[in-house]
């Protein structure tokens, strides 16, 4: 399957021909994975259609690459292998920028910076890492959060680890007591607490994680997506962006308001 996708008509005459192919090449669409459960920085509307804070940030790529952009819905695991196979071009879903992703995937410069945080319901006791021994702690499947906990589960004395698939249903199962934490990015957790209200962020967990479009390795629009971020972080859209969805400007040191080197493996 090709990852640029256009549509030909069949057309008459050689001369009308080339003026199609130059208009087509002009519309060609940036196809876009995006797992969205995951607001606000993607997510769906009544309507079906995607919004966020990340489905904006890659439109905006897309339309200074002379673009359209068509999105996808799929699972968080399934988009890296979507991104492997060529099925699409870039993934959206708050993905870290990691060395061992680097190693099959190609990465833009950072937009975002994010620590993870360890969330419970309120009446908890739990204020510290230390407090989630013996418990059961709730991951999104294949997320970094997921790879912490499998990490630090004999450190911290976690009890299981839960992974799921969805987010809302990682949360739903905290709420309803299935799960003793749940440990994902913070500013997700956060969103989501605007509504569920018996849960808050009981500790931060400083990572120095940083999300990026995730493309096919080596992709030949890779240099360019990277430039358009650079120059929206430049002329203040990306600024603009952040505090659409977010409320307040970034920090000016932070990766969604500086130029950053493009990640290497």
């Amino acid at each position: 399957m090709t990852i640029f996708r256009r549509a030909f008509v069949g057309l008459a005459g050689a001369a009308i021909l080339s003026v199609a192919s130059a208009s087509l090449a002009s519309a060609a669409a940036l196809v876009i994975g995006s797992y969205p459960s995951n607001p606000p920085f993607e997510y769906k509307t009544a309507s079906g259609s995607f919004e966020g804070f990340e489905v904006d940030i890659a439109t905006e790529v897309a339309k200074r690459l002379g673009m359209t952009v068509e999105i996808s819905d799929l699972g968080f695991q399934a988009l890296f292998a979507a991104t492997a196979s060529k099925r699409i071009d870039v993934a959206i879903s708050s993905i870290t920028i990691t060395k061992e992703r680097l190693g099959s995937q190609s990465f833009t410069q950072p937009y975002y910076d994010a620590d993870m945080g360890i969330a419970t319901r309120k009446e908890s006791t739990v204020a510290k890492l230390e407090d989630i021994k013996g418990k059961v702690v709730g991951v999104l499947a294949g997320s970094t959060a997921d790879k912490w906990a499998k990490e630090n589960k004999e450190k911290y004395g976690i009890s299981d680890i839960k992974s799921y698939n969805a987010q809302q249903d990682l949360l739903m199962d905290l709420s309803a007591g299935r799960a003793d934490v749940a440990v994902s990015d913070v500013p997700g957790m956060e969103y989501a607490f605007l509504k569920m209200k018996d849960l808050a962020v009981k500790v931060r967990i400083k990572t120095g994680e940083q999300y990026g479009l995730m493309m096919t390795k080596d992709h030949p629009l890779l240099a360019k997506a990277n430039d358009a971020i650079t120059a929206m972080k430049k002329d203040g859209t990306l600024a603009a962006i952040h505090k659409k969805w977010f409320g307040s400007d970034p920090a000016a040191d932070s990766a969604t308001a500086k130029e950053q080197p493009m990640p290497k493996p």
